[in-house]
């Protein structure tokens, strides 16, 4: 029996689904929720439920929500506590509870779909592949092989997705992508696929990404660098994305207040580093941190420096966080000051 089949037949002794989507969800999180829902549907599912925590910040993931009318809920730990003995839950595009969600870690999972390194992963049901460049890639191969319906939304979300996720098919790309791509494109929406592609960027976006050009540090291959306090939570990814571009940079990464975290975005294209990895260890004793060989992303709770201030203001808070994140860096990517571009230093 294939995977599809396993999680078709698990459905299928349900009467209500809740899809959780990582905090702050993404493209590949919110199409690959889409989709489930769409098994689920065809598998005799009525009452369906996207839930998220976090925002959904990033231009191209409004658009997203907006262009393919995604039906989200805010999520609330008592929506999966306290819900009916024939109800399930499950994560897409992330596996473990508590681990960038907001879902207590004693609640019982029923499906995990996951490509990001994870480790303990526990669900009555888990397709776990590392190997593939985007959970919307897993999800394509279940639609195509239930005979669920591409519709127009559907496919374009899809194709998106993977789009997105491997910029352009550029990071982290395998075959299994481009089967993909080609079992969507017939059914995709070509103009929607381009609206989706070329949102329009908000002017706090753009001045957070100005800040991180002329705050970075390079340490050999490596730039570090930081937007202070934003209100604009992807501007950080996307930065990271213009800030990896650069001559000479092979991993690049930003970090910033964000409300009361300090989040990280990180990029790279150097072989020997699994900057995923290389997060999770330099910040699990503060925050949480991973992601993949190429991209990673983290959150450390600003809590953590609340007593390091001595006349509590936000700019005293602000420059303590980017001394002890670029102290963490340095160090835990082993760089000293070799490199050191000393006319951008961020002092």
């Amino acid at each position: 029996m294939t995977k599809s089949a396993d999680l078709y037949d698990l459905l299928a002794e349900g009467d209500e689904l809740l899809i959780v989507c990582h905090n702050n969800p993404d493209p590949d999180c919110l199409a690959s929720a889409l989709a489930l829902g769409r098994i689920a549907a065809h598998a005799g599912i009525d009452e369906r439920r996207i839930l998220y925590s976090g925002d959904i910040s990033h231009q191209q993931n409004r658009a997203f929500v907006n262009l393919l009318e995604v039906d989200l809920v805010q999520f609330e730990a008592e929506s999966v506590r306290e819900r009916a003995e024939d109800s399930l839950v499950a994560f897409v595009d992330h596996s473990v509870p508590g681990v960038n969600n907001e879902v207590p870690d004693d609640v019982p999972i029923d499906v995990v779909i996951d490509h990001h390194s994870a480790e303990a992963i526990e669900a009555r049901f888990v397709d776990h592949r590392e190997g593939v460049g985007a959970t919307a890639t897993i999800l394509t191969e279940y639609v195509r092989e239930l005979d669920v319906e591409f519709d127009e939304i559907l496919a374009t979300g899809l194709l998106f997705a993977i789009r997105r996720e491997t910029l352009g098919f550029l990071r982290g790309v395998t075959g299994d992508e481009y089967g993909a791509a080609q079992t969507l494109h017939g059914h995709a929406d070509m103009e929607m696929l381009r609206r989706l592609a070329t949102p329009a960027v908000s002017g706090a976006t753009v001045d957070a990404i100005a800040d991180a050009v002329g705050n970075r540090i390079v340490r050999g291959s490596v730039l570090i660098s930081h937007v202070g306090r934003t209100s604009e939570r992807d501007s950080l990814p996307q930065a990271a994305d213009y800030l990896a571009t650069l001559e000479g940079v092979e991993t690049a990464i930003v970090f910033g207040i964000v409300d009361e975290e300090i989040e990280l975005s990180a990029r790279s294209t150097d072989p020997r580093v699994h900057v995923g990895n290389a997060l999770r260890d330099i910040f699990e004793d503060v925050g949480s941190a991973g992601g993949h060989r190429e991209m990673a992303g983290g959150q450390v709770p600003l809590g953590v420096f609340a007593d390091l201030t001595t006349d509590g203001t936000d700019a005293e808070l602000v420059d303590i966080v980017r001394r002890v994140i670029t102290n963490r860096l340095v160090a835990g990517l082993n760089l000293g000051d070799e490199g050191a571009d000393s006319e951008n230093d961020g002092a």
